[in-house]
C-alpha cells in the first residue's frame, strides 16, 4: 500500500509541476502579447475552466498522497527516505497555500472586476499573479523532486 500511495504521490505531483511550468514558461508568455482586454477576458475564461475534476484530482492529489504515503508505516522505510517524503510534503502543502493565499484571491479579484478599464484591471492582477504563480512553481517543483528522491532511494 505505501509503495502505491508513494508512487500516486510523484505521478500526481509530477502532472501538477509540469502544469504549472507549462504555465509559467509557456501560457503566461504568450496571454502577455495579449491586449489589455483579450488577456483579462482569457484570464477569466482559463480561470472557469481550469478547477475542474482532472485538475482537482491532480491538484489535491498533489498533497494527499504524500500525506498518506507518510502516514502508512513501512518496514525497511530508512530515515532518509521519511525525511524526503516529509520535505516533498511540507513543499506541496506551501504550494497550496500560495494557491489558495495569492492566485486564487487575484483571481476571484478579476472575475469580479468591472470591464470598463481592462487595463486597470491587468494591472492589478498580473504582475502579483506571475509572481505567486512563479514561486508554486518552484514549491511543487522541489516537492516532485524530492518525492521522486524518496521512491527511489
Amino acid at each position: 500500500m505505501a509503495t502505491l500511495l508513494l508512487a500516486l504521490a510523484v505521478v500526481c505531483t509530477g502532472l501538477y509541476a509540469g502544469f504549472m511550468l507549462v504555465f509559467l514558461t509557456g501560457v503566461m508568455p504568450a496571454l502577455a502579447r495579449l491586449t489589455d482586454a483579450e488577456f483579462v477576458t482569457t484570464m477569466r475564461r482559463i480561470n472557469e475552466y481550469v478547477p475542474r475534476a482532472v485538475f482537482l484530482t491532480v491538484f489535491l492529489g498533489a498533497v494527499a498522497f504524500p500525506a498518506a504515503a507518510l502516514l502508512v508505516p513501512v518496514d525497511g522505510r530508512t530515515d532518509m527516505q521519511k525525511w524526503l517524503l516529509l520535505a516533498g510534503l511540507v513543499c506541496a502543502v506551501l504550494n497550496h497555500a500560495v494557491t489558495l493565499g495569492g492566485n486564487i484571491p487575484l483571481n476571484n479579484a478579476l472575475a469580479s472586476a468591472p470591464a470598463g478599464d481592462p487595463a486597470a484591471v491587468r494591472a492589478a492582477f498580473e504582475d502579483r499573479w506571475n509572481g505567486f504563480h512563479r514561486a508554486r512553481t518552484v514549491l511543487v517543483t522541489i516537492a516532485f523532486g524530492l518525492l521522486t528522491a524518496a521512491a527511489v532511494l
